[in-house]
């Protein structure tokens, strides 16, 4: 993802009120008896959004467009800040060290990857966090949390890693808070605006989609 992703954040006043969420993909047959049988096609969700709806004013729309000639449409993917769902915890509440499990120490391992963990229980969906956002991050091992000069976070990959001598004893529990965005890319290389319809209310189309590392 480097060498095609710009670690930049999309405009965030417009992103705050753009809409998107999950998509999954699954596949149903229905047979002649009428009962179903489903099948998930993708592993992981992937996420769609519409940055149109955040836009609401002339000028918000100037920084979109250059924005996106900037990532030369789908070329260049870039962060973007999901207002329902970009921290550890619920958005309410402050971040704490403890918000979510990321690994178990072996006594070796010092490099742990950042992970959100939803739902509880035997479906519960782990989802891999690669653009932690730079400072947000606090770490914990068994619920202490650790010294800022003991572990380094990747912001542009999601890895923290514990210094040579901090390196989590076995079976301990390495827990993590932090903010991220979400790496995506426009899903369109053209973008049509037309201003009568703009200055009426009527907002252009601005698909994102996220992009699987």
């Amino acid at each position: 993802m480097a060498s095609d992703f710009h670690e930049v954040r999309f405009p965030l006043d417009v992103s705050l009120r753009g809409s998107g969420g999950p998509v999954r993909r699954t596949e149903i047959v229905t047979l002649a008896s009428g009962r179903e049988h489903r099948n998930s096609r993708w592993a992981d969700s992937r996420r769609r959004y519409d940055a149109g709806l955040g836009i609401r004013t002339l000028d918000a729309l100037h920084a979109v467009l250059g924005f996106f000639e900037e990532r030369r449409g789908r070329l260049y993917g870039f962060r973007y800040r999901d207002r329902v769902d970009h921290r550890s915890g619920p958005p309410s509440r402050p971040i704490s060290p403890t918000d979510q499990r990321i690994g178990t120490g072996d006594g070796t391992t010092r490099v742990f990857s950042l992970a959100k963990t939803y739902g509880s229980g035997p479906e519960a969906y782990r989802r891999t966090i690669h653009k932690p956002v730079a400072g947000s991050v606090r770490v914990a091992v068994n619920g202490v949390e650790a010294a800022a000069q003991t572990i380094s976070v990747d912001s542009t990959t999601g890895q923290v890693t514990f210094a040579a001598d901090a390196v989590p004893p076995a079976g301990a529990a390495i827990t993590a808070g932090f903010e991220f965005d979400v790496p995506v890319r426009f899903d369109t290389d053209e973008l049509t605006v037309d201003l009568a319809a703009f200055t009426a209310g009527e907002v252009p189309r601005i698909p994102l989609i996220e992009i699987v590392p």
